[in-house]
């Protein structure tokens, strides 16, 4: 049976976060006092609107006038977030969030697609229930060895060494024969499912095309999930 853990698992369900208004000193001190590296902020309905990390508050510090008016060796002209002393000024927005029932495998697409550290994690009406980071998701994924082994076992029924299944840090790729291309499809669509499965290549060849016609069909390099950053 298929194994796919949710963000129930990993994710963070006590999060520390702050209001719109909430000052640099105060963020700064959310951030030391829980040690996290971001912090959520959040509307009057519990729903983030913005994200603001570690880096937020030092950057502001940054471009203070240094004590006994020293100059600064920072570059000039600082952008109006690096001067904000609020978390509206200092977030990052839009938020990239995430739901309960995703699977692990989701998670970790999103969090690589759009180049995010953590994500928060909301209900089915927007509130904030939780947070995940790219380190909680790695610390469940799973090995290689295992998402191959249950690609292998639970997936795959196209017969025994018809399709070579080999797994690098999620990136699962299927080379092989299969009979047709309606069933190279059906072969391929499931492994997306698979747990710590987060991106799968499909580089099988099939010996007729009911839509096409032709026969011994190469279709190298094609891409099923996630095909990188944007």
């Amino acid at each position: 049976m298929l194994q796919h853990r949710t963000m129930q698992d990993p994710m963070t369900h006590t999060v520390a976060h702050a209001s719109r208004d909430t000052r640099f000193k105060a963020l700064a001190a959310l951030l030391t006092d829980n040690d996290i590296t971001a912090v959520a902020v959040v509307d009057g309905r519990n729903c983030p609107i913005g994200m603001v990390s570690e880096a937020d508050p030092f950057r502001h510090a940054a471009v203070l006038p240094a004590p006994g008016g020293h100059t600064s060796t920072l570059p000039p002209a600082p952008r109006d977030r690096d001067r904000a002393d609020t978390a509206t000024g200092l977030m990052s927005a839009p938020v990239i969030t995430a739901r309960p029932q995703w699977s692990v495998a989701e998670a970790a697409r999103a969090t690589d697609r759009h180049e995010v550290k953590r994500v928060p994690v909301l209900d089915e009406i927007g509130q904030l229930i939780g947070i995940v980071s790219r380190s909680d998701l790695l610390r469940v994924l799973r090995r290689d060895t295992a998402i191959g082994e249950e690609i292998t076992r639970e997936v795959l029924r196209v017969g025994p060494g018809a399709v070579d299944v080999t797994v690098a840090d999620g990136v699962v790729t299927l080379r092989g024969k299969v009979g047709s291309k309606s069933l190279a499809l059906i072969t391929v669509r499931p492994c997306r499912g698979v747990d710590g499965a987060v991106t799968v290549h499909e580089e099988l060849r099939f010996d007729d095309d009911s839509e096409a016609g032709s026969t011994e069909k190469p279709n190298p390099g094609r891409v099923i999930g996630n095909t990188g950053r944007h």
